[in-house]
């Protein structure tokens, strides 16, 4: 056998993805490794800087309010549910964003 045909029978690449290790475990390229989600990588609504209204929908366990803007989620150090706040955008990660109320 060639070292060609070695390779297209799935002998894995360099790193060993894809071989069998003869321990009955099977590594695959595209499974068991860490899966991001595509929404990780979408353009976020709001960014740091930006100056948003938003209603508190509800407060968190360490007491910050919760907003959303288009389904993102804000949290507001100090807001109480229910309060229509100005909220200046301080900070933006994968899956929410953190606000400061605005005087």
């Amino acid at each position: 056998m060639s070292d060609e045909s070695f390779e297209e029978e799935g002998s894995g690449n360099e790193h060993g993805y894809g071989r069998n290790h003869g321990k009955g475990h099977e590594r695959r390229e595209h499974g068991g490794g860490m899966h991001i989600k595509s929404s990780y990588f979408m353009q976020k609504p709001v960014k740091a800087g930006d100056e948003v209204e938003v209603t508190i929908e509800a407060v968190a366990s360490k007491g910050d309010g919760i907003a959303k803007v288009n389904g993102f989620v804000v949290f507001v150090k100090g807001a109480k549910q229910g309060e229509k706040v100005k909220v200046k955008i301080t900070d933006v990660k994968a899956r929410f964003a953190i606000g400061e109320l605005v005087q």
